[in-house]
């Protein structure tokens, strides 16, 4: 549990990986759909979703040519951006 953890916070430690987070806890989304939001080439949005996909945060889908990605833990997300939103109001306050 406690590697589990940490890979979850190793992928969550990105600002791109995020991202595809939040887009993904919208809509199940195709590689080619995730890189319209972003300036980064296919392969490197495909790399921090095989990194997500490690974790356990996303899981993916084939479906004809494409890949499908779907969030799989909403409620880690979740805990975890009110934590760090706790920690940046403390931050603010000091």
């Amino acid at each position: 549990m406690k590697d589990r953890c940490c890979q979850v916070f190793q992928a969550m430690g990105d600002k791109t990986r995020l991202k595809i987070l939040e887009l993904l806890n919208q809509n199940e989304l195709c590689v080619s759909e995730i890189c319209k939001g972003f300036d980064m080439t296919q392969p490197s949005i495909s790399h921090h979703l095989d990194m997500l996909k490690r974790a356990g945060l996303v899981v993916s889908e084939k479906r004809g040519r494409e890949v499908y990605y779907r969030s799989t833990c909403n409620t880690i997300v979740d805990c975890c951006c009110r934590q760090m939103r706790t920690l940046d109001i403390i931050l603010k306050r000091k």
